[in-house]
C-alpha cells in the first residue's frame, strides 16, 4: 500500500492478471482443455501464424532450445501440435497446430473477448476501452526495454 492507502500499481496489475488467469483456467477446463501447460498459449499464438521449427520457437519465446523442446514435447504428447518434415530441410521438423490445438486457441480467444465484454458490463464501455488503451500504452512505451513474454 502506498502512503495514500491505494494498492501499488504493479501489485494491482499482477493481481488483476492472476484473476484473469484463474478465470481462463476455469473456462478452458470447462471447455475440455484441462491439460494445458502454463506456456502453451505462447506457442499456440506463434504457430497460429504459421509453422515454425524448434529453433525459431525458442528464439521467438526468448528461451533456450532445450526449454522450448520440453514445452513442445509436452504439447505433442497432449495432441496440441505435431511435428512434420520441413519441406525445405529434411533435417528439420516443422511444428504445426493440430485441429485440437486450433480449437484450444479459438476457445482461449473466446474467453479473452468474453472477459473484456464482461469488464465493460461492470465498469462501462468507455472505462473498459480506457483500460485497454492504458495497457496498450504501457506495453508500447516499454516495448524495447521489456523482455519478451516468456513461458514459465
Amino acid at each position: 500500500m502506498s502512503s495514500e492507502g491505494a494498492t501499488d500499481f504493479g501489485i494491482l496489475l499482477n493481481v488483476a492478471f492472476g484473476v484473469f488467469k484463474a478465470g481462463m483456467r476455469e473456462h478452458m477446463t470447462e471447455a475440455g482443455f484441462d491439460d494445458l501447460g502454463p506456456s502453451f498459449g505462447y506457442v499456440f499464438r506463434l504457430l497460429d501464424s504459421g509453422p515454425r521449427n524448434l529453433r525459431l520457437v525458442a528464439e521467438e519465446l526468448g528461451i533456450t532450445p532445450q526449454g522450448a523442446l520440453k514445452i513442445v514435447n509436452e504439447m505433442v504428447e497432449k495432441g496440441y501440435i505435431e511435428r512434420r518434415d520441413d519441406p525445405e530441410d529434411g533435417r528439420v521438423k516443422s511444428l504445426r497446430l493440430t485441429p485440437r490445438g486450433s480449437k484450444a486457441l479459438a476457445e482461449a480467444r473466446r474467453f479473452h473477448r468474453r472477459f473484456e465484454k464482461e469488464l465493460a458490463g461492470r465498469v462501462g464501455k468507455q472505462r473498459a476501452a480506457a483500460a485497454r488503451l492504458a495497457l496498450e500504452d504501457i506495453v508500447a512505451s516499454g516495448a524495447e526495454a521489456a523482455p519478451k513474454p516468456r513461458p514459465l
